[in-house]
């Protein structure tokens, strides 16, 4: 059995695949991002909702991916960890 990985890499040799997986880059970004900001801040999502007034289990559907956090959210979110949001717009070409 292969593991995921070598699943994937062949995938990406479907170009229609590729350009699907490619769009969606930058949601796991965002989720990467806060998964990894409230992971170095030592807060559980329990914590964070106290903290932000955000529902928990709103906070647990954006890290999943099944929610598009406004850049509002993500505001409250990066205040509740005492941090700032930063977005870039960056050449298409750059990863």
């Amino acid at each position: 059995m292969t593991n995921f990985n070598d699943f994937l890499n062949e995938q990406m040799k479907d170009p229609e695949f590729k350009a699907e997986w490619d769009a969606l880059d930058p949601e796991f970004s965002v989720i990467e991002a806060m998964l990894k900001a409230r992971k170095e801040s030592g807060l559980t999502q329990k914590q964070l909702s106290e903290r932000t007034g955000i529902a928990q289990t709103d906070i647990s559907k954006l890290e999943r991916g099944n929610a598009n956090p406004s850049l509002r959210t993500l505001q409250r979110l990066a205040a509740g960890m005492g941090m700032k949001v930063k977005i870039e717009f960056v050449p298409a070409s750059a990863k």
